[in-house]
């Protein structure tokens, strides 16, 4: 068990970022949370490549639930905090084990198919869920958030949608782009991982 902890630790961390960070916006259409959630895949994929299946389950159930408490705790229990902790803990699930299934199905492709398959797959149900609970039910307009959801164009110029589908569209991008840069990572540590383990 002591050879997952930095996974555990790892993940706890990214969900903890992850859901304060999704509370403050980076220009029109982005949360800080954009920018770190993604390294979650990383972590599981790392873990399943490496360990197995069994091992990327027990890191995120682990991180799961280390995560959410800290992040109830560190943010406290109001309104929006209750919804975005409901709605990250569903996506969160989710998307981490369907990540699981998608990455062993393809495990013995060329080595960047199932890292970016599954995180693909996951980005999409992870984005889907989590905004959908978090942010939806806030229509038409959030008092505690300030966050007026009344109709917008889709990201400044497509068509009317919600605010929320801007920020899940925005947030989908970003999670796709950081799928593709986390692959050269991912190669260098699963490389250095599997060295050790030789070692070991």
């Amino acid at each position: 068990m002591t050879r997952y902890l930095p996974g555990i630790l790892a993940m706890a961390i990214i969900v903890v970022a992850s859901n304060i960070l999704v509370q403050f916006t980076v220009g029109l259409w982005l949360t800080w949370g954009a920018f770190t959630y993604p390294f979650a895949f990383l972590v599981t994929e790392v873990m399943n490549r490496v360990y197995g299946p069994a091992a990327a389950r027990r890191v995120v159930l682990a991180g799961f639930v280390v995560g959410v408490a800290c992040s109830v705790i560190a943010a406290g229990l109001d309104k929006t905090t209750v919804r975005i902790a409901i709605g990250s803990g569903m996506a969160f699930l989710v998307a981490q084990l369907v990540d699981i299934l998608v990455f062993n199905a393809l495990r013995n492709r060329r080595w960047w198919v199932a890292p970016l398959t599954s995180s693909s797959v996951g980005s999409v149900l992870d984005t889907a869920i989590f905004f959908a609970v978090a942010f939806s039910a806030a229509l038409p307009h959030d008092a505690n958030t300030g966050w007026a959801n009344e109709g917008v164009p889709l990201l400044g110029q497509g068509p009317i949608t919600a605010l929320w589908v801007s920020l899940a569209t925005a947030d989908w991008m970003v999670k796709m782009s950081l799928a593709i840069l986390t692959l050269v990572p991912f190669r260098l540590i699963v490389r250095n991982l599997l060295r050790t383990e030789r070692i070991i």
